[in-house]
């Protein structure tokens, strides 16, 4: 069991907002496991995650920037902010596929953002998503929607920390792609489940019948 005193790290957000499952197997249970969609996503990784920085046409380019938020009880790390030239951070998140439907992802960089602005006392109004399979980066508006999801994940994850409990899997297609899928075991969950209500309904007709 994590200790709950410590801050909640960043990429729980994403991985809670894609699956709270996900969420709590590797945060709370502490376990993770690889696959080939994992292994591309270090791959990208890889280039960010050595301590670093650049600058040019006077933009600071800082890598593998440890963060932190007090307010929400965040920390985590940047793959790189961008230091415009009056100081402003521009955070960049790194992803090796390409842009997500739902807003997984965004969610992970507003987090960074609000940490930045804690950290530096500077608005963060955008950060991009870097998409490494298409070599595109995709600016993102850090508004009052995304600012609010961001919130509601930090107390979605600190309650189920808190709780201890493991979510029910979700069972549709997000499964087929995460490296958890034998350790969770959502089909056979599904399937245990169903098998449970209909013996249920069994049990209930033939009380109602005698």
């Amino acid at each position: 069991m994590p200790d709950l005193s410590d801050p909640i790290p960043i990429s729980a957000l994403q991985h809670w907002s894609y699956c709270p499952r996900q969420c709590a197997l590797i945060h709370q249970e502490q376990v993770f496991a690889e696959n080939v969609h994992t292994a591309r996503g270090q791959a990208v990784h890889a280039r960010v995650d050595t301590p670093g920085f650049v600058t040019q046409n006077g933009t600071r380019s800082v890598r593998a920037l440890p963060l932190f938020c007090d307010r929400l009880g965040l920390a985590g790390k940047a793959d790189v902010v961008e230091f415009l030239a009056d100081g402003t951070p521009y955070p960049v998140e790194y992803k090796h596929g390409p842009r997500r439907q739902h807003a997984h992802d965004d969610i992970q960089l507003a987090a960074q953002a609000l940490c930045l602005e804690e950290m530096t006392g500077k608005p963060v109004g955008h950060g991009a998503i870097y998409h490494a399979s298409s070599h595109h980066r995709r600016d993102v508006a850090i508004g009052d929607e995304l600012r609010r999801k961001v919130e509601q994940a930090v107390a979605a994850v600190r309650s189920m920390l808190e709780a201890g409990k493991m979510p029910s899997p979700v069972n549709d297609q997000r499964c087929h792609e995460c490296s958890l899928l034998d350790l969770c075991q959502p089909a056979a969950i599904a399937a245990a489940g169903r098998l449970a209500r209909l013996r249920q309904e069994l049990f209930l007709s033939d009380e109602c019948s005698s």
